[in-house]
């Protein structure tokens, strides 16, 4: 999908730090009609706040989705689903009217677009319906690993990405299978997390980041870091690889 094709995007930022963000991302951001941002209510999104190095305030192009429910309620409860299929419907159907309007709509992600991304719900919703594009970003992840200056994967080593909302179990069976590890969505999660790395025989490697390549960013040693700490949603824990290195 070319630049003069396209009316709905999928806008990747980057990690957090502007200076991060693709040519293509600024582009589309100081040109498009509406910038769509997802938030909690009350907040403006992280998303919103990287794009504030671009394009500063601009209530008249904003369209904020205010989540019903973000961590109040387990992702795997009935509740959890039953209130954001009907939010991500309404605002399907309001970005499709603003497209169908002739307007250009730029959803803002934090991180890449497609990895773990609450815009991908509305793009198999809208992906048929508008002409489409999703523009690809530097992941929370890889700011992660390249701010803690931990190299993630050597020679032949087999990385895994892993939810924290798993199970205990689910955690520690996973981790216990692999070389390399990255264990997104902490939040509530990161006991269980921390128990599961150390179950697997990896919590001497494990590095807790935050905020990653943001001014907050902290970087600690998960050992180091104490029981009781309280982590953001959007932080992670990266266990580097020791593969082949010659």
């Amino acid at each position: 999908m070319t630049e003069h094709t396209a009316r709905f995007f999928g806008l990747g930022l980057g990690p957090g730090d502007p200076d991060y963000m693709t040519v293509r991302a600024r582009k589309v951001l100081e040109s498009a009609d509406r910038l769509v941002h997802f938030c909690k209510r009350g907040r403006r999104g992280n998303a919103r706040t990287i794009a504030d190095a671009v394009v500063g305030q601009s209530p008249e192009r904003e369209i904020a989705l205010v989540y019903p429910v973000t961590t109040e309620i387990p992702a795997d409860h009935p509740e959890y689903a039953a209130a954001l299929n009907p939010f991500y419907e309404e605002a399907a159907s309001r970005l499709l009217a603003e497209v169908e309007a002739g307007r250009t709509v730029a959803v803002l992600c934090e991180g890449d677009p497609f990895f773990y991304g609450s815009f991908m719900h509305l793009w198999w919703r809208l992906k048929d319906k508008v002409p489409t594009e999703v523009v690809p970003a530097v992941s929370g992840m890889s700011g992660a690993w390249t701010r803690a200056g931990a190299p993630i994967t050597w020679g032949d080593d087999v990385l895994t990405v892993l939810p924290g909302t798993l199970s205990e179990a689910e955690l520690t069976r996973r981790l216990s299978g692999t070389d390399a590890a990255v264990v997104m969505k902490l939040g509530r999660n990161l006991p269980k997390v921390r128990a599961a790395i150390s179950a697997a025989g990896l919590l001497e490697r494990a590095i807790y980041v935050e905020r990653a390549t943001m001014a907050q960013e902290k970087i600690v040693p998960l050992p180091d870091l104490p029981e009781d700490f309280d982590a953001p949603y959007f932080s992670l824990i990266i266990v580097p690889g020791q593969g082949r290195r010659v």
